[in-house]
């Protein structure tokens, strides 16, 4: 038959398609993304007889597409960041199938709430791959009561996706009708369905003639027909061969609307023509940067996307022209050497103190990535005794570009200078000659009143009220700490005069004050001492090692710095009073310490 609109066919149908390997998903798809909320829409639509949008399928016949083109299985099982990758097919000598161009995130969110599993982690919790973080839920339906008209979403119908412990409890609330929806597929007629209803209400002590007993089984009855006889899924059937022609409709389809942001486009793009599997790579590579350390990166597919159009294109924005065949192939013959650099450039991130809080640009990373990828340092990088300079040169343009914010707006402007200028340093010196080009860098964005690195004496006093808990104020803390070993020893923030000294005051407690007014002499100090722009700022911070941190504790300051002995040089420490009575003092001593310092970092 010519391409055009087919028979619609029934939802359970499309689900016996998916299972069975009739309905696949090309490369050119991006992963499923819908949340919780959008499936449970989805499921009270349907309820309401209300149109879920038609769908577009390819009819996949030729062995040279199924042999030369990848093509995916539907994700039967959802795991926010642990399962969010469809498992590839193999399709050579497959039977023919059904690929689906248009409505990918519906027809998973129907498998999902009828036969699968949805898992999202919670609030507060931290992202590990355990039931308590990221519990396995499944769609459940209060066939008795309807949600009040003046909810949030506008749906009527009570679907909820639920945790065992939730559904146990909603079971057990005898004025609700709870029911798992996944189980309807378990039944193979209505007879079936009433004997289920009937059994429900004796259960539960119910009349079968009351009206309680007649809205359950109408609502169980007409959740069935929607899923076993109604035709609902409407589908357009495009029957040719020609993968250019696809991909023409699913860029037409798909980057008009909000449905498919135009990164994700281009990461299907990218996909369609990577001869590999380019989901995997990437998925590992999200992976592998995620587990540096204890620094837990986040990078996304559109960070490695981007860090590879820097790589090999003067033009870095994300258009269509600059993801074609030539070009992904490009990425795809370097991608060993490429991942690599990836890798070790966020090692040594994580080695300079830095970990997921603390970098709060990634683009910042991208021209670290740049350098070190076409310097051929991606294999010594870490090396604890080469490219010392290098590193102190980036780990200085890094903090400062941070802490000036270069990254927050006009992102790709800023990535076309750094690009020009780490090009120009490498193109024009040998790599044994070449060191990462940090003063011309100043000097190609001087004239940029947003952009330039140059730090005034009011930008200065702003960053020295940095607080402990800032993403801010490790990059502050590593311009002024230039002189430490960051790449061989682990460095922790630590309060000079302990925190505790301090945070006892303002709190119930059961211990005396540690921080009294009979300690200062004037009222002024006990207020100063007392604010935490002063006791928890830069100027009453430090870095220590891990372990002399460990050795510190809380231990006053000045009993610490005479103990050990401590070298008051290197770590910064005024010559005046350390007692706590004489805070105010010292922490005007520091501050012109440190200022001082920042100076020599940005002149």
């Amino acid at each position: 038959m010519p391409s055009g609109f087919a028979k619609p066919i029934t939802i359970k149908k499309a689900i016996d398609c998916i299972d069975d390997g009739t309905y696949l998903l090309p490369a050119i798809q991006r992963k499923f993304v819908w949340g919780r909320d959008k499936i449970e829409v989805l499921f009270d639509s349907i309820m309401r007889g209300y149109p879920i949008n038609s769908f577009m399928f390819w009819e996949v016949k030729e062995s040279r597409i199924k042999n030369s083109f990848k093509f995916y299985r539907f994700l039967t099982d959802y795991r926010q960041f642990f399962k969010e990758d469809n498992p590839v097919i193999d399709t050579s000598g497959h039977k023919n199938f059904s690929a689906v161009i248009d409505g990918q995130q519906r027809l998973t969110s129907i498998y999902l709430g009828l036969k699968g599993s949805y898992a999202y982690k919670l609030p507060r919790k931290q992202l590990k791959n355990t039931e308590e973080a990221i519990p396995t839920r499944h769609l459940y339906l209060d066939l008795l009561n309807r949600l009040p008209e003046d909810n949030e979403r506008a749906m009527i119908y009570d679907f909820q996706l639920l945790t065992q412990a939730e559904s146990e409890s909603r079971l057990a609330d005898p004025n609700s009708a709870w029911y798992r929806v996944n189980n309807i597929l378990k039944c193979c007629d209505r007879n079936e369905v009433d004997d289920y209803i009937d059994d429900d209400i004796e259960r539960r002590g119910w009349n079968r003639r009351d009206p309680i007993s007649r809205t359950v089984k109408t609502t169980i009855l007409r959740l069935y027909d929607l899923i076993f006889t109604e035709h609902l899924i409407n589908f357009y059937l495009e029957e040719t061969q020609e993968i250019d022609t696809v991909l023409d409709i699913f860029i037409r389809t798909n980057s008009g609307g909000m449905s498919l942001g135009f990164s994700d486009l281009l990461m299907s793009i990218t996909t369609a023509n990577w001869q590999s599997d380019a989901r995997k790579e990437m998925s590992d590579l999200v992976d592998r940067v995620f587990q540096i350390g204890n620094s837990d990166f986040l990078i996304s597919k559109d960070f490695v996307l981007k860090t590879c159009l820097f790589l090999f294109n003067d033009n870095i924005k994300f258009q269509v022209k600059n993801f074609d065949q030539t070009r992904v192939r490009e990425f795809e013959d370097n991608w060993v050497k490429i991942k690599k650099s990836i890798i070790e450039s966020f090692t040594f991130l994580s080695n300079l103190g830095f970990n997921n809080h603390t970098l709060r640009a990634k683009n910042a990373a991208i021209p670290i990535i740049y350098y070190i990828y076409h310097k051929g340092i991606e294999n010594d990088i870490n090396s604890p005794i080469k490219h010392e300079k290098d590193k102190d040169l980036i780990r200085q343009w890094i903090c400062i570009s941070l802490l000036k914010g270069v990254f927050g707006s006009q992102s790709d402007t800023v990535l076309s200078g750094l690009r020009k200028v780490i090009k120009e340093e490498l193109t024009n010196k040998s790599n044994q000659q070449s060191s990462f080009p940090f003063a011309a860098i100043k000097e190609e964005f001087r004239s940029s009143p947003a952009k330039n690195l140059s730090f005034d004496d009011e930008f200065i006093d702003v960053l020295l009220t940095t607080q402990y808990d800032s993403s801010d104020c490790f990059s502050v803390l590593s311009l002024i700490y230039y002189h430490l070993n960051f790449g061989n020893q682990v460095y922790h923030i630590d309060h000079m005069h302990p925190s505790s000294y301090f945070k006892l005051r303002a709190t119930e407690h059961s211990q005396p004050e540690k921080i009294k007014r009979e300690i200062f002499q004037t009222d002024e100090d006990f207020a100063f001492a007392s604010d935490p722009l002063n006791w928890n700022g830069i100027a009453n911070l430090q870095l220590l090692n891990d372990i002399e941190n460990m050795a510190k504790q809380d231990k006053p300051l000045e009993d610490w710095v005479i103990a050990r002995p401590i070298d008051k040089s290197n770590q910064l420490i005024p010559n005046g009073s350390l007692k706590i009575s004489d805070f105010k003092t010292f922490i005007e001593q520091r501050k012109k310490l440190l200022k001082e310092q920042l100076k020599k970092m940005v002149t």
